[in-house]
């Protein structure tokens, strides 16, 4: 199987009307902050919510009337998924979906929605292909591989065709990897296009396969994945976007949970843009200084925004008690009336505001005439909070700051 730059071209042809040509973003203050030209490809805004549409639609159409007759199946952590569910609906085509059992709720709902039959089953990418192609071979239908494919391949590098066309004093393109179907496409548009533009792969630190690959010099695979970056947990790449990606990439980096986390937030903050955690590896990259001797202008592709609201909810909630904006502690108050009242007087006094507050007395660290108290506090900053505890402790209250996270959560 081979990919050119012509396959590419056609591809571009054959979407047009049918995809979105997604904007480039350019946030002043990612820029300044960064000291570096920053644009963002916001494939995010894209049908569907993710690139993924691009190779499906590329793909489903390559096929012979049989092939459509039969059906399309396709394994998925999610974009995939919705990807190759919104090209067969549009063209009267039946499909099956087979997702890891802790796919997110809001992906596996839309893929439904877009008109597929959705097949549970293990915990991985890897796990679900496998039952993919166990149903593709009892019931004949047509595979729909998620990265693998010169097709799907191509239909992804489009997205390179339209950030060369919109941006063509380009410097760097980041994008992130994981089966590499985006990442091969991209590299290959740009080093057929523009071979002086450099090109970086990301990927998360919990699903390293492509990074480790590079650094072996042949393609290998992980035992596990685990990272919040649901679409790019694969364990291992496919082998033609393996090639593809050792001839025309020029660095790939690794970045860490916590950092994938900071950029969603960073990104709904300074950008306004949702995005998914795979979405959000590039700019974890740049934040994060990971790319050594970087050149602007770069554009970083946001893969995805099909980011669960829960996810959101934990990413913001975190990121505010990183900043020192919203703290839980722990105390205790006298058993009688006013003890409670009491201590919330001080909290305001000290310019925090209570957002929860819950008492329990039946625990046995208890003493008997004693309430522990939890407060949930809205705070400005690090130095605030700081000076809450403070002003608690000289009161005669002992404090202590409830952990929200536990390590094993991300």
């Amino acid at each position: 199987m081979t990919v050119t730059i012509a396959d590419i071209e056609r591809a571009r042809t054959l979407l047009e009307g049918h995809i979105k040509r997604t904007p480039i973003l350019q946030s002043p203050g990612i820029s300044a902050q960064l000291g570096l030209s920053v644009y963002l490809k916001a494939e995010n805004l894209q049908r569907a919510g993710s690139f993924k549409v691009r190779g499906a639609l590329n793909k489903i159409h390559s096929l012979t009337d049989d092939e459509k007759a039969r059906g399309v199946i396709a394994a998925s952590a999610g974009n995939h998924a919705q990807g190759v569910a919104l090209a067969a609906s549009s063209l009267g085509i039946r499909s099956v979906i087979c997702m890891p059992e802790g796919a997110p709720i809001s992906k596996l709902e839309a893929t439904q929605n877009y008109g597929a039959q959705v097949v549970l089953h293990g915990d991985t990418y890897d796990d679900a292909y496998q039952k993919a192609l166990e149903l593709q071979a009892e019931h004949g239908y047509t595979f729909m591989h998620g990265f693998d494919d010169p097709y799907t391949i191509a239909g992804q590098g489009t997205v390179a065709l339209e950030i060369l066309e919109d941006l063509p004093e380009v410097k760097t393109v980041v994008a992130p990897i994981g089966g590499g179907g985006l990442m091969a496409g991209v590299a290959l548009a740009v080093k057929s296009r523009r071979p002086d533009v450099r090109v970086v792969g990301v990927q998360a630190s919990g699903a390293p396969a492509v990074f480790l690959s590079q650094q072996q010099g042949k393609l290998v695979a992980t035992d596990s994945v685990h990272t919040i970056a649901d679409g790019i947990a694969i364990k291992q790449p496919g082998e033609l976007c393996w090639q593809i990606i050792r001839e025309h990439v020029d660095d790939i980096v690794l970045v860490e949970e916590e950092e994938i986390a900071q950029s969603i937030l960073y990104l709904l903050e300074r950008a306004k843009v949702i995005v998914e955690g795979a979405g959000a590896v590039g700019m974890a990259a740049l934040l994060g200084d990971k790319i050594a001797d970087v050149e602007g202008p770069v554009c970083v592709v946001l893969s995805g925004g099909n980011i669960d609201v829960n996810i959101i909810s934990r990413i913001i909630e975190r990121g505010l008690v990183k900043a020192g904006r919203y703290i839980r502690l722990s105390t205790f108050v006298p058993d009688r009336p006013g003890g409670l009242q009491q201590l919330l007087a001080t909290v305001a006094q000290a310019g925090a505001n209570v957002i929860d507050v819950h008492h329990e007395r039946w625990l046995s660290k208890v003493s008997i005439g004693e309430v522990e108290i939890n407060l949930s506090l809205e705070t400005r900053n690090a130095r605030h909070v700081d000076e809450i505890l403070a002003v608690l402790k000289a009161r005669g209250y002992r404090v202590w700051i409830i952990p929200p996270y536990r390590p094993s959560e991300w």
